[in-house]
């Protein structure tokens, strides 16, 4: 039962390390503003999330109790990451409309003068 549960712990520290490297990857390799936030709030709050499951588990192996700074960390980057990505969105695409006043608001296509999409 030992043994498995270290290869359980370690499969998370493998996962949780993926994940942040992919989206450090993204971060740095994506070219859109929109794909750049993207990449760091769902891989790197997925790989960091794995990597604080794998500290919460290992001191509950131990016979310890889990450290509350660990638990608590885990609910607000699970709770900020969403909210804050959302708000940097929103914030984007309303500094978009300001400059680019071309654009609909509603999403759809402008028309030309001879009626068709641009």
């Amino acid at each position: 039962m030992m043994g498995f549960f270290q290869i359980l712990l370690s499969a998370l520290l493998l996962f949780g390390s993926f994940f942040i490297l992919v989206g450090a990857l993204g971060l740095i390799r994506f070219s859109d503003f929109f794909k750049r936030l993207h990449a760091p709030t769902k891989a790197s709050t997925l790989g960091v999330g794995c990597l604080l499951v794998c500290s919460v588990a290992y001191h509950i192996f131990l016979g310890e109790d889990p450290q509350p700074r660990e638990l608590l960390i885990t609910v607000f980057l699970f709770i900020t990451a969403p909210v804050s990505a959302h708000m940097m969105a929103k914030a984007a695409l309303a500094l978009m409309m300001e400059t680019r006043p071309d654009v609909p608001e509603d999403g759809a296509r402008a028309a030309g003068d001879d009626g068709e999409a641009r």
